[in-house]
């Protein structure tokens, strides 16, 4: 069963339909029951990091979530606001902690002359590519003003390139999260599902 974690910052209906087409069972929740029973966690989300983390906070899966994921090592996935939540510092709109799951610290996209938020279609680079076996097209979905500039780059699943390079996916252990929308990148993003939930 997959979690799909209600914690009020939207994209949580895109992502179920997206499982329920892969036929895979999941509830869109914030019960500690259901989520401490489920195999896999996703992690959501749209809006800003500071407003993401006072309502996991609000809702006490701040540390509920990393007890999971961090010391239990339950399977997470984490989906554009919800990958930027999982890194240990955000900057919008000040400095602020994060889940702290994986080091590094998710800043603003300056600098740059393409217009911002990042928002379409992109090719992104595979750096590890346990989840993007088998998959023809690396063309996927970014809606985005801020980027996770991580520590370690060993880190970096998938980059992009949008006036500067941009991780776009990132694989820690039993954490796999992605900056672009898979349940929003077609054909593409439902094969990068399939292959996290059989190989995860």
């Amino acid at each position: 069963m997959v979690a799909i974690i209600d914690y009020g910052m939207g994209n949580v209906a895109s992502v179920q339909k997206a499982l329920n087409f892969l036929n895979l069972e999941n509830a869109v929740t914030a019960d500690f029951h259901l989520i401490d029973n489920s195999e896999f966690i996703i992690l959501p989300g749209v809006g800003s990091f500071l407003q993401g983390m006072k309502n996991l906070q609000a809702r006490g899966l701040d540390k509920f979530l990393t007890e999971q994921v961090v010391h239990k090592k339950k399977k997470f996935l984490g989906i554009c606001l919800g990958m930027q939540l999982i890194a240990s510092t955000g900057r919008e709109p000040y400095v602020n902690p994060g889940l702290g799951w994986v080091n590094g610290e998710v800043q603003k996209i300056e600098n740059i002359s393409l217009r911002v938020p990042h928002m379409g279609w992109n090719n992104i680079d595979i750096k590890l590519d346990k989840y993007f076996g088998g998959i023809t097209h690396k063309d996927f979905y970014f809606i985005h003003s801020y980027h996770f500039v991580q520590e370690d780059v060993n880190v970096v699943a998938s980059t992009t390139n949008y006036g500067i390079e941009i991780v776009a996916s990132v694989q820690q252990d039993n954490i796999f999260a992605t900056q672009f929308h898979p349940e929003k990148s077609q054909e593409s993003g439902l094969a990068l599902l399939r292959n996290f939930f059989h190989n995860a």
